[in-house]
């Protein structure tokens, strides 16, 4: 019987992971991939105490944090169910060749983050790694000077962008949003910094109010086609579509604690879901900032509750 099973391995995770070592709980960190969409970011430069670090290597310093305390990590593992026995929980995990493994606990976090939502579009699917992609930072340097899009209206179509620009020839940055000051200038969510720098860029055609209806190509991405805002259907001729639309909480293994619409986890101060000794951090959370920072700090927040748990729990 374990103290805690933490699922995920970011931001989230390895905070929680920190101090449940720090404590000497009988825990495990259990995750798909270590990282998570932190490894995937760009530039990084809101996180305190390094002004500038590449995603992918703050993601190794959280791995190597992690890895001081000697904490037990299983990685390449997707949790498939949790269930309920008695007063403690049993969570079934498979890795990639079918392997089942099982955990039995007093307590979890879940700490699974965010993944990207798809446009659900002709083609997309077909022409995924074929000049489709959903990390600009992974892919982005495969399309050196050629012209790309990007399609999204938030912070990460906006990094996007802005980094193709220094990598195509031309970028297309295609928002659904009006530009407007309703709007923040066609992108709502977008931080005012990132819209002046896109702005800015000669390389850039901004298109905005555009509704994306499919991508073209046969082997290879070769344009997109999207209705305007006045209702025309245009096509574009580009190499590279980065989709940055949104993200979905990888929330779906959990079924028994109350969610939002959207498949968010619902949380109290906390971080403690409707069921007791199960909580929840980071971006999988109905928390409404999905920000770094704030994803470490409920990890905190939820280890220290679940240690508190644990030392109330009784046989």
């Amino acid at each position: 019987m374990l103290d805690l099973v933490i699922i995920g391995g970011a931001a989230a995770g390895s905070s929680a992971a920190i101090y449940a070592a720090r404590r000497k709980l009988n825990f495990v960190m259990v995750s798909d991939n270590i990282g998570g969409e932190v490894a995937l970011s760009g530039v990084v430069n809101n996180w305190p105490g390094i002004i500038e670090i590449q995603g992918y290597e703050l993601a190794q310093k959280f791995a190597e944090h992690v890895k001081s305390y000697e904490v037990k990590t299983e990685e390449g593992w997707r949790v498939e169910k949790i269930e309920t026995i008695k007063n403690y929980y049993s969570i079934t995990a498979k890795n990639a060749v079918s392997e089942v493994k099982t955990y039995e606990t007093k307590t979890i976090i879940v700490a699974t983050g965010i993944h990207p939502r798809h446009l659900d579009i002709p083609n997309e699917k077909e022409l995924y790694q074929k000049g489709v992609t959903y990390c600009t930072v992974c892919d982005g340097p495969l399309f050196r000077g050629k012209v790309t899009a990007t399609i999204g209206s938030g912070n990460a179509a906006l990094e996007s962008a802005l980094m193709m620009a220094n990598i195509a020839t031309k970028v297309y940055l295609i928002s659904k949003y009006a530009n407007t000051p309703e709007n923040n200038g066609g992108f709502p969510k977008g931080e005012n910094i990132l819209v002046d720098k896109i702005k800015q860029l000669p390389n850039v055609e901004i298109i905005f109010g555009a509704k994306t209806t499919e991508i073209l190509g046969a082997d290879r991405v070769n344009g997109l086609k999207y209705i305007d805002e006045a209702g025309t259907e245009k096509n574009i001729e580009v190499q590279g579509v980065m989709v940055h639309a949104g993200q979905i909480p990888n929330s779906q293994f959990i079924n028994n604690v109350e969610k939002t619409k959207t498949g968010e986890i619902v949380v109290d101060a906390k971080c403690r879901t409707t069921l007791p000794g199960i909580l929840a951090a980071g971006d999988v959370t109905n928390i409404p900032y999905k920000q770094i920072g704030i994803s470490a700090g409920q990890g905190i927040v939820a280890a220290l509750a679940a240690i508190e748990y644990v030392n109330r729990w009784e046989e």
